[in-house]
């Protein structure tokens, strides 16, 4: 079933996110005004492994849920950025390392049903350290994690940010599955 769309309406707009309300019909329901949430930039994220198999991951504490968690790298692409540059520059940015190889993940829509944002994740690897974190506002701590360690924080729900869940699970699962490193 597709459904039809008669027209948009902006709602909010901001450089971050926009709101806009599509006059849409559903089959079997109708003609609805449904939300749609768009993002601007393009969302990156990764997965940083170094040679001993550990993972480098943040700290921190997200005020909207009011949770503290471990948290992938992860930002915004500028407008036309490739996501394999705008990835290392989080990265360093965000832990003082520096990345050696960025390679494609994988892909995916966070929120389908109700907005186009869209993630690409990375996979980092190759790191040098630089100094500390540029931007002391995104995490508390930085440490390198033993794999054994980061299955047991995904496992204990200390990893609840979605983009960090979805890059990390995949990486551990679909991505070793099909021999990849």
């Amino acid at each position: 079933m597709e459904w039809k769309s008669y027209g948009r309406r902006r709602v909010y707009t901001s450089p971050y996110v926009e709101v806009w309300l599509d006059d849409v019909d559903i089959p079997g329901i109708g003609r609805i005004d449904h939300h749609v949430i768009t993002m601007p930039k393009p969302s990156v994220t990764s997965v940083v492994t170094d040679a001993q198999g550990r993972f480098l991951l943040l700290y921190r504490h997200r005020f909207i849920t009011g949770r503290w968690g471990w948290e992938v790298p992860a930002g915004w692409a500028e407008p036309g950025e490739d996501p394999a540059a705008a990835i290392a520059r989080e990265v360093e940015e965000e832990t003082g390392w520096r990345p050696g190889r960025v390679e494609p993940l994988v892909e995916y829509d966070a929120l389908a049903g109700i907005s186009t944002m869209h993630f690409r994740s990375l996979h980092v690897t190759g790191c040098t350290q630089i100094g500390d974190p540029e931007d002391r506002s995104e995490s508390t701590r930085v440490e390198w994690i033993e794999e054994a360690d980061v299955v047991k924080l995904l496992t204990k729900g200390e990893v609840s940010d979605g983009p960090s869940l979805a890059a990390l699970s995949y990486y551990l699962g679909p991505h070793r599955l099909a021999g990849r490193r």
